[in-house]
């Protein structure tokens, strides 16, 4: 059961308030917490991109349930139900990635190697005319 004393709109407002904060941490973080922080977010059962996939998933089935009934367009069904496929199929290839994040976030891991410096490829090297 919903506890009444939330305000569900303000309330997602404030994670939306709470994930840019985490954006702005993380750009500015060293990279083993960055690491830390995009594991984190990343992880499937308990990160952001995991809940958040998951609310998607329930809202899809809101938009079915209304949909069925005429209240909402069926294109806004297929919309949302696509949106959370799309995470989770997002959500699956990342997972792999999550191990190596959490890995580099490790204090008792190696140092980190200098980063090289960037040398221009061939792909990316344009001239002018």
């Amino acid at each position: 059961m919903t506890d009444p004393s939330v305000h569900p709109v303000k309330f997602a407002q404030e994670i939306a308030d709470q994930i840019g904060r985490l954006s702005e941490h993380l750009a500015l973080a060293p990279p083993r917490e960055a690491a830390h922080i995009l594991a984190t977010v990343l992880d499937q059962h308990v990160g952001v991109l995991g809940r958040f996939t998951a609310l998607m998933a329930t809202g899809s089935q809101f938009a079915k349930r209304h949909s069925e009934h005429g209240i909402l367009p069926p294109e806004v069904w297929l919309a949302v139900g696509r949106a959370a496929n799309e995470l989770h199929s997002i959500g699956a290839d990342l997972d792999e990635h999550v191990e190596q994040l959490g890995a580099l976030a490790d204090p008792e891991a190696p140092p980190l190697p200098a980063t090289p410096k960037p040398v221009a490829s061939a792909l990316v090297v344009r001239r002018r005319r």
